[in-house]
């Protein structure tokens, strides 16, 4: 079996849905600027999302309650499955 350049360079990540960037932001304490800036711009390659969040963690002061938030978004963008928002 053979490897691609991408699966040594981390896992190909999907866009997130508006509707999936919402339900990351409405827990208390998350910056909705910071999440929804970075979740939208992470590009595709899991683990330059993962480094970029350290970075921009320490270099804005973000509080965990936004880390928590942007990893989570990066771990359902990592697995390629949408979820269902019930209204």
């Amino acid at each position: 079996m053979s490897l691609s350049v991408n699966d040594l360079l981390g896992i190909k990540m999907r866009n997130l849905t508006l509707q999936e960037i919402e339900l990351l932001i409405s827990h208390p304490g998350r910056k909705r600027m910071a999440v929804e800036n970075f979740l939208m711009s992470m590009g595709t390659n899991n683990l330059i999302a993962k480094a970029n969040l350290e970075l921009d963690a320490k270099l804005y002061k973000w509080n965990s309650a936004t880390i928590h938030a942007i990893r989570a978004g990066i771990k359902l963008a990592s697995k390629g499955i949408r979820i269902q928002i019930e209204r």
